[in-house]
């Protein structure tokens, strides 16, 4: 037997020539994670299991002595699960045989990711189902592993949020990063300006609706990423990107910057040309900017930046600085390295897009988000590596590979075809991290992020429709070793295990494109 369905390839799977583990009404199931793991495996399955979660304080060998008291025994199928401290962050090891299934984690977060990993592993057995007998030792390779969901070219609710939370941490993405502002919308409340989604959250992309997230919105998305093991990565983009500001603060903001790419856009997408002060619903992008020498513009940030540290517990704090056309270079610089220091004196760890590594200033310790090509141009590369230099690490989101509003298909009504046209699934999974950027190596690299921008994206079905299968193929250079380090992790093993996880989503509710290259399974 092959390793199946399993997304993103384990370090480590050994199958036995033995029987599985039946899963039946009688399997019981216990410790930490049991409420989630008979869900799971009733959404796959239909079977209810049974048992308890484990008792406060409790650890694994104190689970297994308690299962045994409790009268399950060897003719019994059982499923245990417990932390075991000790092992890597993050990782897990399954132990199946025919009688019982183990999961151990070295922490909570392993755990969560050796429970989906099991339930990838269920599979249908003559009239009922089966866990294959397998030893499974997992650990990632990157420990930031991300999903970013744009949510100012159109807005997404709450739900849809928490939606994609669901299907990302299944695949073992571990950080969530929103984009919360940009020319079309400002969404998010803030106590110190208001003015912000009184005037400026109204609108998207095509005239849709628009909307924001209150202070609550924003926790309970934050609370909710954090039960999945997911840390929220808030980005407010600056310098460039800002023209909704200038609904709520118009003197703050520089007239637009009009240019044939501009013109072009307007062409080819509509929506007008942008004009300071009125709300924008177009689809170019660099014409707008804050004013770099203005204080007022830093008494603006200083509350914004603040308000938005006190709201995300996590490390980071991201601060845009992509397609800034409409900034003087020299003024970009003293920008970022200005508004970098902003935030780590707030705590935070600053992040930026890759165009931000040409600052001198950059504050120390910066992260630096990668979104040019697998084989970079336009001097994209060195402006990544200034981060390196600077003493922070780089997150790897090359567009054409793992941008996932990218067409899948050249017949797509959905997606767009800028990165080198269209981003087949294949594509998406050929290439390395470590391989893009000549003198970064895998030490440099913070994680791997698959992005979602969001010009034609208004529901969450199409944000499956995009995301579901290549978000695997993002997960598995985010999470497995390097390919040729598994004679699995290839293309030919990946179209068939994602392809295995067809039923799985589907009984999941998720709507994903049957991309041709994959084999996909079906259960009649």
């Amino acid at each position: 037997m092959s390793v199946h369905a399993l997304v993103p390839l384990p370090a480590s799977v050994v199958v036995a020539d033995a029987p599985g583990l039946p899963l039946t009404p009688a399997t019981t199931v216990s410790g930490p994670d049991a409420d989630l793991l008979r869900a799971l495996v009733a959404t796959r399955t239909g079977i209810e299991l049974h048992g308890s979660d484990a008792k406060a304080g409790e650890n694994g060998s104190e689970i297994a002595s308690r299962a045994r008291i409790e009268g399950v025994s060897h003719s019994t199928p059982a499923i245990t699960l417990a932390v075991v401290p000790g092992g890597a962050p993050e990782s897990y090891r399954i132990a199946v045989d025919g009688t019982s299934a183990a999961v151990t984690g070295a922490d909570p977060a392993g755990l969560f990711y050796g429970v989906h990993t099991l339930v990838q592993l269920i599979r249908p057995a003559g009239d009922g189902w089966e866990i294959p007998a397998v030893v499974i030792d997992d650990a990632p390779r990157f420990a930031y592993r991300g999903v970013m969901l744009d949510v100012a070219r159109h807005f997404h609710p709450v739900a849809t949020v928490t939606a994609y939370i669901d299907r990302a941490s299944s695949l073992k993405f571990n950080h969530l990063h929103l984009h919360l502002t940009d020319d079309q919308g400002w969404r998010l409340q803030l106590r110190s300006r208001p003015e912000l989604t009184a005037h400026a959250a109204a609108t998207s992309v095509g005239g849709d609706p628009g909307g924001f997230y209150t202070q609550d919105d924003f926790r309970e998305i934050v609370a909710y990423a954090a039960a999945h093991h997911m840390t929220v990565v808030p980005e407010i983009d600056l310098p460039g990107h800002t023209h909704a500001v200038s609904l709520a603060y118009p003197e703050l903001s520089e007239q637009p910057v009009i240019s044939d790419h501009i013109r072009d856009t307007v062409r080819d997408y509509g929506g007008g040309m942008p004009e300071n002060g009125t709300a924008y619903d177009g689809m170019a992008v660099g014409f707008s900017s804050l004013k770099i020498h203005d204080e007022a513009t830093y008494a603006f940030l200083a509350d914004v930046l603040g308000e938005l540290a006190e709201l995300s517990p996590g490390p980071y704090l991201h601060i845009g600085g992509d397609e800034a056309l409409g900034t003087d270079a020299a003024d970009y610089d003293t920008f970022v390295a200005r508004v970098t220091a902003m935030v780590a004196d707030l705590g935070k760890t600053p992040v930026a897009w890759h165009e931000a590594g040409t600052a001198s200033g950059l504050a120390p310790g910066t992260i630096g988000q990668y979104w040019g090509y697998v084989a970079p141009t336009d001097g994209m590369d060195e402006k990544a590596r200034g981060f390196v230099r600077g003493g922070g690490r780089l997150i790897m989101s090359p567009a054409d590979a793992i941008y996932l509003d990218m067409k899948f298909d050249a017949d797509s009504p959905l997606g767009l075809t800028w990165a080198r046209g269209v981003t087949s699934a294949e594509r998406a999974y050929a290439w390395d991290p470590a391989a893009v950027i000549e003198g970064v190596t895998d030490a440099d690299i913070l994680g791997v992020e698959a992005p979602m921008w969001t010009e034609m994206v208004r529901t969450l079905d199409d944000i499956d429709a995009l995301a579901f299968p290549r978000i695997g193929a993002a997960a598995e250079a985010a999470w497995s070793p390097a390919a040729g380090s598994n004679s699995e992790r290839t293309w030919e093993s990946f179209r068939t295990r994602v392809g295995a996880l067809a039923p799985l989503w589907a009984r999941s509710g998720i709507r994903f494109a049957a991309l041709p290259g994959i084999d996909w399974a079906r259960e009649d």
